[in-house]
C-alpha cells in the first residue's frame, strides 16, 4: 500500500513537472529563433546599390544586427518611413548589412529584404535615394570632373525652374474711422528707407494716429522679399491689433511681447484699439497701371447684431490687365455662404478661366470685333463651376469684364449667379448690369415654372439656401435639379472717355440698405466736392468707395459688405503709388 502511494505522488509530481516546462516553452517561445534560422535564408535576397530606387534610413551596425528582428517600421509606397526619432542614427563609414521589411506588390505580405552595402564610402542618411534623379546626378559628375565644392548649389539650380518675380508692390493704408480718420499712407515695396512702416501715437511713426487707444509704437508693416507679401504684426500694444476683426496681437497684451507676422491682403481692415479702422490697398506693378480709377474696400461689419463679430466671408477683387492680355481686365466680387473657401475659390479660378480663355486669339480677336464677351463669360463660368469642389459651401460671383479698344475706348460686359449686383451709370443713364437670383426673385420662378418645378406659394428658400443660382454647393445640387451656375450675362456697354462713366459693384450688405439710387446720388455729390475743391483727383475711386461703405454702415447694413468701384471719368483716370507723407 505504501508502495502505491508512493507511485501516485511521484506521478503527479512528474505531471506537475511536465506541465511546468510546458508552461514555460510557451511563455518564451524558444522555437521562434529556430524557425527563423530555418527560413530566413530561403527568403532573403541581396539587392545591388545601383538597383533600388527608394529612400532608405541607415541604423547602426550593432544596433541593425541586435534589433532588427523586434524592430517594426512602415513604409508607403513613395519609401517614407514612419518611426522614432530614437532609432534613426547616422550610418559609419564601413559594411553595412541592414535587414528592412518593405511592403511587396506580390500576395506574400511577409517577404524580407536584405540590403548588403559594402562599399564604405557610401553614407546614406534619411530620404536620400540611392539612385538619384538627374539634378543630382549632374552635381556627382561636376564633383568627378573636379569642380569646387562651392559650385555644388549653381550645379544643382542649373536645372531647377527658375520663378521670376515682380517684387514692385504698393501699400496703401487710410484712416477711415476714428480721430485720425482720412489720414492715407503709401510705401512701396522697392523703398527699403521707408521700410519698414511703423504705425502709433507718437512720432517718429509713419502713419501717426492721434487715438488715446493706440499705443505710441502699435503696429508695423513689413515685406517679406522671400513670399513676396506685405506682413503686419502687432507691437506689444495695450489695446490690440484686429486684422479683419480677428486678433492678431499676443494673448498675454499686458506682457507688450509682440504678436505674430500676419499676410496682409488688399481689402483688409486693420483695427487699432477700438476706434481706429485703416483700409489696406495693395497694387502690384501691373495694376498701378489701370488706366481709369479703382476704389476696392471691404467690411465685415463686425460690431452689428449686438456686437457679435461676423465671420468674413465676402472676397473682392481685380486683374489689370489679365496675365499676357494687355487690353483685357477683370473686376469681381464672390459672397461666400457657409464658410469663406468657395468664395477664395472662384475668385482665384474666374480670372485664370478667363484668361485662359481670351489666349486664343481668334476668340480675343472675335471679342474685339464683335464688342460682345458673352460666350466667353458664359464658358469660364461652366468652367469654373467644374473647377471648384465645395460641396457644402458655395458663392455669389459678379464678375465685370472689361476691355479696351484701339481708340481706347472702353467696354465692360457683366456675368453674375446670385445677389452680388453691379450697376454702371453712363452719360446719365442708369444701367443695370446684374439679375438677382434670389429664390423669392420673378425671374427665378419662372425659370422653375419652365422647368416644371415651380415653387410652392410663400416658398422662399430651397434646402436651407435662399439663392438659386450660385457656384459650389454641389451637394445641395445634387439634391435638387432646381439649383444652377449657369450666369446672367449682360449686353456689353461702350464708355468713352467724355461720359462720365462709372461701375460700382458690391455684395449684398451693401444693396440691402442702400438704394441705387442713393448710390449715384453719393457718387455725384462727391464727383461734385472734388471738382470744386479742385484737388489731386488720383484717389478720387478710393474716396467714392469709402463714402458709399460709410453709408452702408450709417445704415446699420447687418452683412459683410464689399465694394468695387471704377471711375472711367478722363478727368481722374489713373490711380499711382507715390509715397504720400503722413
Amino acid at each position: 500500500m505504501a508502495m502505491l502511494e508512493s507511485i501516485v505522488v511521484f506521478t503527479l509530481l512528474l505531471l506537475m513537472l511536465i506541465l511546468i516546462i510546458i508552461l514555460i516553452l510557451f511563455a518564451f517561445k524558444p522555437w521562434r529563433f529556430f524557425s527563423s534560422l530555418l527560413s530566413f535564408p530561403s527568403r532573403s535576397r541581396s539587392i545591388k546599390v545601383e538597383d533600388v530606387e527608394r529612400p532608405l534610413v541607415s541604423d547602426d551596425v550593432n544596433h541593425s544586427q541586435d534589433q532588427s528582428n523586434d524592430l517594426t517600421r512602415n513604409y508607403d509606397l513613395e519609401g517614407a518611413c514612419y518611426q522614432s526619432e530614437a532609432l534613426l542614427r547616422s550610418p559609419r563609414n564601413k559594411g553595412l548589412v541592414h535587414k528592412q521589411r518593405l511592403p511587396s506588390a506580390s500576395p506574400h505580405q511577409g517577404d524580407s529584404l536584405v540590403l548588403e552595402i559594402s562599399d564604405p564610402s557610401e553614407d546614406l542618411l534619411v530620404g536620400q535615394t540611392l539612385k538619384h534623379p538627374l539634378a543630382t546626378e549632374h552635381l556627382i559628375e561636376a564633383l568627378k570632373l573636379g569642380r569646387p565644392e562651392n559650385q555644388n548649389e549653381n550645379s544643382i539650380q542649373e536645372f531647377v525652374p527658375k520663378v521670376i518675380s515682380d517684387q514692385r508692390s504698393c501699400l496703401s493704408l487710410e484712416v477711415v474711422s476714428g480721430p485720425s480718420r482720412g489720414i492715407r499712407c503709401s510705401v512701396q515695396s522697392t523703398n527699403p528707407s521707408r521700410l519698414p512702416l511703423t504705425l502709433g501715437r507718437v512720432s517718429p511713426s509713419d502713419l501717426l494716429l492721434k487715438d488715446a487707444e493706440v499705443s505710441g509704437k502699435h503696429a508695423m508693416i513689413t515685406w517679406n522679399s522671400n513670399k513676396l507679401k506685405w506682413e503686419l504684426v502687432d507691437m506689444g500694444s495695450l489695446n490690440g491689433t484686429l486684422l479683419n476683426s480677428q486678433p492678431i496681437n499676443h494673448p498675454d497684451s499686458g506682457s507688450r511681447q509682440w504678436g505674430h507676422p500676419m499676410e496682409l491682403a488688399s481689402g483688409d481692415t486693420i483695427t487699432l484699439g477700438t476706434t481706429s479702422n485703416i483700409q489696406v490697398r495693395i497694387l502690384s506693378q501691373n495694376e498701378c497701371m489701370v488706366p481709369f480709377g479703382v476704389g476696392m474696400i471691404s467690411d465685415p461689419m463686425s460690431l452689428r447684431r449686438g456686437g457679435k463679430k461676423l465671420p468674413m466671408e465676402d472676397v473682392c477683387y481685380y486683374q489689370w490687365p489679365l496675365p499676357g492680355i494687355d487690353q483685357f481686365g477683370v473686376f469681381g466680387i464672390c459672397d461666400g455662404h457657409g464658410g469663406v473657401e468657395a468664395a477664395k475659390s472662384a475668385s482665384k479660378i474666374l480670372p485664370e478661366m478667363l484668361a485662359t480663355i481670351l489666349s486664343d486669339s481668334v476668340i480675343r480677336e472675335r471679342v474685339l470685333s464683335q464688342h460682345d464677351a458673352s460666350d466667353v463669360l458664359k464658358d469660364a463660368f461652366l468652367r469654373a463651376e467644374a473647377s471648384m469642389n465645395n460641396y457644402y459651401e458655395g458663392c455669389t460671383a459678379t464678375v465685370l469684364l472689361v476691355w479696351a479698344d484701339a481708340d481706347e475706348n472702353f467696354y465692360a460686359q457683366c456675368a453674375n449667379v446670385g445677389d452680388s449686383a453691379c450697376l454702371m451709370n453712363v452719360g446719365g443713364k442708369q444701367i443695370k448690369m446684374t439679375e438677382d437670383h434670389k429664390i423669392s426673385s420673378y425671374s427665378e420662378r419662372l425659370r422653375m415654372e419652365g422647368m416644371g418645378e415651380p415653387l410652392r406659394d410663400g416658398e422662399t428658400r430651397l434646402c436651407g439656401l435662399n439663392l438659386a443660382r450660385m457656384l459650389g454647393d454641389k451637394f445641395v445640387k445634387q439634391q435638387d435639379s432646381r439649383f444652377s451656375s449657369e450666369p446672367f450675362i449682360s449686353e456689353s456697354v461702350h464708355i468713352n472717355q467724355t461720359s462720365g462713366a462709372f461701375a460700382l459693384l458690391a455684395s449684398d450688405g451693401f444693396w440691402d440698405v442702400v438704394t441705387a439710387k442713393k448710390a449715384i446720388q453719393l457718387v455725384a455729390q462727391e464727383r461734385e466736392k472734388e471738382l470744386m475743391a479742385e484737388s489731386e483727383k488720383e484717389n478720387l475711386a478710393e474716396k467714392i468707395a469709402n463714402v458709399l461703405l460709410n453709408e452702408a454702415r450709417t445704415q446699420r447694413t447687418k452683412d459683410n459688405t464689399s465694394i468695387i468701384f471704377l471711375d472711367f471719368d478722363s478727368t481722374s483716370r489713373r490711380i499711382s503709388c507715390k509715397v504720400d507723407d503722413p
